[in-house]
């Protein structure tokens, strides 16, 4: 059990959390969800003790261990994956070196005897014996090869370092899990094994993500951060979702209808309390108005930009033909003779492990790359947006946001603009800020406008929920299943994925897999689990 006591934290004028009160038991999953600067990660690194509370306590039962998914990867370059991994216990690592170091020795004394003796019982008791199978075993199932186990850590690429630290968290059954993003770019066959990991999991586990399917999939309890206090809600974030909106309008309906029956007392007052036979009924009337209280409804941190892409024009029949197209990388073939037909209509997703061969084919068919070979041929009234995974290029330039979004606004209107950034969530001074300083979302957020400015009728959307919150990612969702347009995209957000694409394409090392299913369809066939399987040997080798 982990608990917060009366926690408030501070920094400088800015009150982040005020008396806060909330309690995580061991048998749950909680989902720790609120607006982007709500204070989710900065949560958990009071949870764990690396931010001190202004006020109040931490508590942690006595004896229990409490693991934390590390954000710094090249903080273990040094250190072989599989010390790593066993890093998780840090009182078993510490033995296991002290044995070690002590075993080293050319001779052995009689206090070295002594102390090993009591390390050989706290190793065995913390179950050491089985430490590089247990390691090994979360290795495997998070997709990493066994001859990868021993590496040194700095010799890895990015992507399976993440995976390292993840098994790291992890390792050794600890009491208190506290994950932040921790499906950030899993493939799909380590986010399937992590929510079932997680679900059979008896202990304590308190995770941060945007990824509303995996929310679903392992949240007992949904812990909501709003206006610095947390509220914690029974049930995954679907149920916490239907029912604070439930319980928001049961409020407001509850407040018109005090409202009204304050309007019907007032008009009666003001008619009768000078009229002597009616007076004692406007005296009456008087007290039950004095007794009416209304709900304090008060609104939510959260905004919903309002996202919707109308094409000017609609395409035509035909759309996109992609002809064996090649490319190689810095050495590497990531495209390999690719071949697919974009139909009228079509919603379709990339998906797989490798982004960077989603990424090259889509700066391909915007003419950002060109092919080793093969050819790429639009219909002649297709008209392209792009949405780059990369989107830095774009916001070099010293200018405001309102400067930047009029380059692509044909109305020299500024309550016009203003009015439409204000939707985007840039409201008040905001628009006045300058665009090379603007956090992740805010670009992510202009770069969207900018999408449904053009009014293009095909999107080439590359991981647009990147550096979104929850809220932003449910309307860009939202906006994506009402696209009268041909749409390509790559994203790891399942939900995404699965409410919006009518088509899935998985590029693997010898080709690609293309169905028109339904995404939970798709994951869930044998025959691709085997082709992806082969796929990962073929890398592997």
């Amino acid at each position: 059990m982990i608990q917060a006591k009366s926690v408030t934290l501070r920094f400088g004028k800015r009150t982040l959390f005020e008396d806060v009160n909330i309690k995580f038991t061991a048998g749950n999953c909680y989902g720790l969800i609120g607006a982007n600067g709500a204070g989710k990660s900065t949560f958990l690194k009071v949870l764990s003790g690396e931010i001190d509370t202004t006020s109040g306590e931490i508590i942690i039962t006595k004896g229990e261990r409490l693991s934390v998914l590390k954000q710094d990867h090249y903080a273990y370059d040094e250190n072989t994956v599989m010390d790593t991994v066993i890093m998780g216990n840090e009182k078993l690592y510490a033995i296991m070196k002290e044995k070690e170091e002590l075993y080293s020795h050319t001779e052995f004394t009689d206090e070295d005897g002594i102390r090993l003796g009591n390390l050989e019982a706290e190793f065995a008791e913390l179950n050491g014996w089985e430490a590089e199978s247990e390691a090994g075993n979360l290795l495997s199932n998070l997709g990493i090869p066994v001859e990868l186990h021993y590496s040194v850590m700095k010799e890895l690429p990015a992507k399976i370092k993440v995976k390292v630290l993840l098994a790291q968290a992890l390792f050794g059954n600890p009491d208190i899990l506290l994950l932040d993003e921790p499906t950030n770019n899993l493939d799909i066959d380590a986010i399937n094994w992590l929510e079932e990991f997680l679900i059979n999991y008896n202990n304590t586990v308190i995770v941060v993500s945007h990824d509303r399917h995996f929310l679903n999939k392992v949240c007992t309890h949904i812990a909501d951060i709003d206006y610095n206090k947390i509220k914690l809600y029974i049930g995954n974030y679907d149920f916490w979702y239907e029912s604070s909106q439930l319980a928001l309008k049961q409020m407001k309906e509850a407040n018109k209808k005090k409202e009204e029956k304050i309007k019907e007392l007032q008009d009666f007052i003001a008619r009768f309390s000078a009229n002597a036979s009616k007076s004692r009924q406007a005296t009456s009337r008087k007290k039950m108005l004095e007794k009416i209280e209304l709900d304090e409804i008060v609104p939510s941190s959260r905004k919903y930009p309002y996202i919707d892409f109308k094409p000017e024009k609609p395409s035509g029949k035909e759309i996109l033909t992609v002809t064996n197209i090649s490319k190689t990388v810095d050495g590497k073939k990531v495209l390999d003779n690719i071949s697919f037909t974009m139909l009228k209509g079509d919603k379709i997703a990339f998906v797989g492990s490798d982004d960077i061969s989603k990424t090259t084919l889509f700066k391909i068919l915007m003419g950002e790359l060109e092919p080793d070979s093969g050819e790429i041929t639009f219909g002649k009234t297709v008209t392209k947006s792009y949405f780059p995974q990369d989107n830095s290029a774009y916001f070099t330039k010293d200018e405001s946001i309102m400067e930047w979004i009029g380059h692509y606004y044909n109305i020299d209107d500024e309550t016009i603009l203003r009015g439409f950034l204000g939707r985007m969530l840039f409201s008040g001074e905001d628009v006045f800020k300058h665009v090379p300083v603007l956090s992740g979302g805010e670009k992510a957020r202009c770069m969207l406008s900018r999408c449904m400015l053009e009014a293009n009728n095909f999107l080439i959307l590359d991981e647009p929920t990147n550096h979104l919150d929850l809220e932003s990612i449910t309307s860009l969702n939202n906006g994506l299943i009402k696209y009268d347009g041909e749409l390509i995209f790559a994203s790891h957000d399942h939900q995404f994925i699965s409410t919006i694409a009518n088509r899935i394409i998985e590029i693997l090392p010898q080709g690609i897999i293309d169905r028109r299913l339904p995404y939970d369809e798709y994951i869930k066939e044998e025959k691709i689990k085997e082709l992806r399987e082969k796929s990962k040997q073929i890398e592997n080798n």
